[in-house]
């Protein structure tokens, strides 16, 4: 039996089992620089193994994704969280399932997230590989490094294909 995914809008209620959305939508602001700006603390919990260390990386998409897609792998990374943060404004898509040891491609869910919210998967959520749907797409990546391998793939079972609108 074939499984078709739609993506709903991304909320911070909706992601809570998978991780944590970045945005700062409804927050209060804290003042710095003299009140120059407004700061908005711990939008993420960043995880890391007692081996690894917090990297900083900017992705930028070469090949955009167009629907509807057929998704027949996840990836988890066990050994710490890994966030997206998209930098061009563009919105973008996320599919997630809990994290576990094993994956049921009937868990998935499909987030649609407005081009100013990030996310940051839970240390061992499963996930989609990032999907942009426009060249030059750019997202700041905050996740774990070290000399660990800390990305496991997993071959789904069943056909799951990606539909509906991503704006």
């Amino acid at each position: 039996m074939a499984i078709t995914l739609t993506p709903e809008p991304l909320s911070r209620e909706q992601f809570a089992a998978y991780g944590d959305v970045i945005d700062t939508a409804g927050l209060r602001a804290n003042p710095m620089n003299t009140a120059r700006f407004e700061r908005f603390d711990d939008l993420c919990t960043v995880e890391v193994d007692a081996d690894g260390y917090v990297s900083v990386s900017i992705a930028r998409c070469r090949t955009p994704t167009r629907l509807p897609y057929r998704i027949d792998r996840v990836e988890r990374h066990p050994l710490g969280s890994q966030a997206f943060i998209p930098l061009s404004g563009k919105p973008f898509i996320v599919v997630v399932a809990p994290p576990g040891e094993s994956i049921d491609a009937r868990d998935l869910r499909a987030f649609r997230a407005n081009g100013r919210q990030g996310v940051n998967y839970r240390r061992g959520a499963w996930h989609m590989p990032l999907i942009a749907f426009e060249s030059g797409q750019e997202f700041l990546i905050i996740d774990r490094a070290g000399d660990a391998p800390n990305c496991e793939e997993c071959i789904l079972d069943e056909v799951v294909t990606l539909v509906g609108e991503w704006r």
